[in-house]
């Protein structure tokens, strides 16, 4: 454990994952957020607030789209696509932001910081804070900066400030490092709005019941339109937040296969990864017992991915919790995978989806033709792909900035 961390009793774990892993400075305002949640998560005003807030704000619940193109292509399965990438800003982030910064709100708090990766979670952190006249400061690694452009823009012109961090590999897991020493320094007025099923209790709880509205949609959807529950559900994991929403209601459905596609980037047997449950080992990071890339001394291993939004060396817990008891399955998918899966998915559906989406398109198209026609598979599309065209032309070879 690290030096002047301590993690507190109250704290909630999955299995032996999770927890709180944190500074002192941090332990009294962790601990109020918690009181708050629970709080709050059982209060009717609360409640219908954020309901309404996701409904006629955020565009849900999103569309249970039937890909007919891909079915009859890969000709297994029926496939079925969650399209969170029409949701208000274009990602699934929106969910958890909404939930979060409403209880910032209700602890009277005006101002909202976030880490960010590939940009969606800064945006959709950005856009509320508009929304409830908060201020808004996002963090996000030099190196995302460059390769999201589309994105810094977008939370610029919706007011936030960006601070590019410079400091260590300058990608995801160095954004939440410095959100969190921010946080640290300044509590009073300010909410830490973390993006993703990761960090110390209560975050990981927090944005698993804001993002379950994806599988509880999911489940009446294909219900009433094939009058059963699918046989799979498959969805792509960095720290999780997209595929904990999307397994969440199926969890004690034990029929229903579950599979997180993790980025492999060059290769899982490669050191260029982020395939954090296939080759990571357990250890303490980021406020919480996990899985994560680390060599034998327990330091945090580099990690890379075509995808700033699956670039991260750790995994949530309540993932870890699932792989170990084997409810889950994790699968890598490289760089390569992805990349022919954007094509594809555009090419077939008409669908341009984020690169951390089309990890999980590419699962799709290798398992969908092992498996009968009359089985259902449900994919999640965490968000839609404009802030990739660049890279991705880039990745082909083409500069479109010129």
């Amino acid at each position: 454990m690290k030096e002047m961390e301590k993690e507190t009793t109250e704290s909630r774990h999955y299995g032996e994952f999770g927890g709180q892993y944190i500074p002192e400075t941090l332990m009294a305002e962790l601990d109020r957020v918690a009181q708050a949640y629970d709080h709050y998560k059982n209060d009717p005003d609360f409640l219908k607030e954020l309901h309404d807030l996701l409904n006629n704000y955020a565009n849900r619940p999103s569309l249970l789209y039937y890909a007919k193109q891909m079915t009859e292509d890969l000709g297994g399965a029926k496939i079925y696509l969650k399209r969170e990438d029409l949701n208000h800003t274009g990602a699934h982030k929106i969910n958890n932001v909404i939930g979060q910064a409403l209880l910032a709100k209700r602890m009277g708090k005006t101002r909202l910081i976030a880490e960010t990766g590939a940009g969606q979670h800064g945006v959709a952190t950005a856009t509320i804070a508009d929304l409830f006249n908060m201020d808004c400061e996002i963090f996000m690694g030099k190196e995302d900066t460059e390769r999201q452009k589309l994105n810094v823009y977008r939370m610029e012109l919706l007011g936030a400030k960006v601070h590019p961090v410079t400091t260590g590999s300058m990608v995801l897991k160095d954004a939440v490092n410095a959100t969190l020493q921010e946080w640290t320094q300044r509590i009073d007025d300010t909410f830490y709005v973390m993006g993703s099923a990761v960090g110390p209790y209560p975050f990981p709880e927090m944005v698993h019941d804001f993002q379950s509205v994806i599988s509880k949609e999911s489940k009446q959807q294909i219900l009433e339109a094939e009058g059963k529950l699918p046989d799979m559900v498959v969805a792509c994991v960095g720290g999780g937040s997209n595929a904990i929403g999307s397994f969440a209601n199926y969890i004690d459905d034990k029929d229903v296969q579950l599979v997180g596609c993790e980025a492999a980037g060059k290769g899982v047997d490669t050191d260029q990864t982020a395939a954090t449950i296939e080759r990571g080992s357990v250890g303490i990071f980021h406020g919480m017992k996990s899985m994560f890339l680390q060599n034998k001394y327990g330091q945090i291993d580099k990690v890379y991915s075509i995808s700033a939004g699956l670039d991260y060396p750790g995994v949530g817990p309540e993932h870890a919790h699932l792989a170990e008891l084997k409810r889950a399955k994790y699968v890598g998918i490289t760089d390569d995978e992805a990349v022919n899966a954007f094509e594809y998915i555009a090419k077939t559906e008409g669908i341009v989806a984020a690169i951390e989406s089309c990890h999980a398109v590419a699962y799709v198209e290798k398992i969908a033709p092992k498996m009968r026609k009359d089985q259902i598979i449900i994919c999640t599309l965490s968000g839609r792909g404009d802030k990739d065209v660049a890279s991705i032309a880039k990745y082909r070879g083409v500069n479109i900035d010129d």
